[in-house]
């Protein structure tokens, strides 16, 4: 047992390592609950965090923040230094520009007093947030340095995908293809449909004709095949983008269409206003939404909210959260306050209309 809660944490590394997600999440899912089984706490940000980066990968933002929320009350109370890779992720993804730009600057200015690894997430969410921007040189020097380790391999692999598609954007073939080669070279051997589809849409940006028409549609039935809601919108994107571009507008709404839905259903705000730009220059409006919350619960909130509605008591919340059960009652005052109800019987009601709640989190 003390081996397995010393290094689990490298049984999600190796479905990341092979492009696994649905792996890395049932495999984070088990380690999360032997750790708490356990009274692990040493161990318990770290998993929280494995969860936390599964969770985003498949646009479930809102038990990805309440992780996060988890997370931060597990370290205040063990004094874990665990830098803040799953908050940079969710908050990249999420595309909120002010928000994400400001914890992206502290880590690195952290990173860059202790020489800790962490900067390389910064870098890696700056790519993500500064592509959903388009603001392409930026996300591709962003991305430059986010690969830039060979031994910080899971961000480096999954920084390629936005090294490929922010240089192809910013006129850089030739640092595309490098980008792409690399790429391949963790994804052909995997063959599953995530890692060929992520490969498809990114070689179909460095392709012209019927090839690229061909590459996208692959990348968008293999992405379809998966829980990657986030990429398969994004192939939805870049091949509507690319569709406009052939003067194919009718086929070209279609594809932004959906794929602005999609992100602002997920609640991805930068990768919607693009998609949405797209659609305008089609001829086409397509309403500017952003992603509304309770106006709710603060993240401790919403995740306190989401633990009573699972049935858990003060005192077991409390436990959770390294909080005293007083302190539990206290937000969940607030909380019945903000949602305009009296009881946790109406919980699960009142959550059922939030979009930061509605997703079980079962970790």
């Amino acid at each position: 047992m003390e081996d397995v809660l010393r290094w689990g944490w490298m049984a999600t590394a190796a479905s990341d390592a092979v492009w696994d997600n649905e792996d890395m999440l049932a495999t984070a899912a088990r380690m999360l609950q032997l750790v708490r089984d356990a009274g692990a706490l040493a161990q318990l940000p770290i998993h929280l965090s494995a969860a936390a980066l599964a969770r985003a990968w498949i646009g479930d933002f809102a038990g990805a923040a309440s992780l996060v929320a988890e997370i931060d009350s597990a370290v205040a109370a063990t004094g874990s230094r665990l830098g803040p890779g799953a908050a940079l992720r969710l908050r990249s993804l999420q595309g909120k520009e002010a928000e994400t730009s400001a914890l992206i600057a502290s880590t690195i200015e952290h990173a860059a007093a202790g020489g800790h690894a962490i900067a390389l997430y910064a870098h890696w969410a700056a790519a993500v947030l500064y592509n959903g921007l388009a603001r392409y040189p930026e996300a591709a020097e962003s991305a430059r340095q986010a690969t830039s380790s060979p031994f910080e391999v899971f961000v480096s692999v999954r920084a390629l995908p936005e090294f490929v598609e922010a240089a192809a954007r910013a006129g850089d073939a030739e640092l595309a293809r490098e980008a792409l080669e690399r790429l391949a070279e963790t994804t052909q051997p995997c063959g599953n449909d995530l890692a060929l589809g992520v490969e498809a849409r990114s070689r179909a940006l460095l392709s012209d004709g019927a090839a690229a028409d061909d590459l996208y549609r692959e990348a968008i039935d293999r992405l379809r095949r998966t829980q990657l809601r986030p990429e398969l919108a994004r192939a939805q994107l870049l091949y509507g983008e690319w569709l406009r571009r052939q003067g194919r507008r009718v086929d070209a709404r279609e594809q932004l269409r959906t794929a602005h839905d999609l992100f602002a259903t997920i609640g991805m705000e930068a990768f919607a206003e693009r998609a949405r730009t797209e659609l305008l220059a089609t001829g086409e409006t397509a309403r500017k939404r952003t992603v509304e919350t309770s106006d709710a619960l603060t993240a401790q909130e919403a995740l306190i909210a989401r633990l009573a509605r699972e049935g858990l008591s003060n005192p077991e919340i409390g436990a959770r959260l390294f909080i005293s059960a007083r302190t539990v009652k206290y937000h969940l005052g607030k909380v019945f306050t903000k949602l305009d109800i009296s009881s946790r019987s109406q919980l699960d009601r009142a959550l059922a209309s939030d979009p930061a709640t509605t997703r079980p989190l079962q970790l």
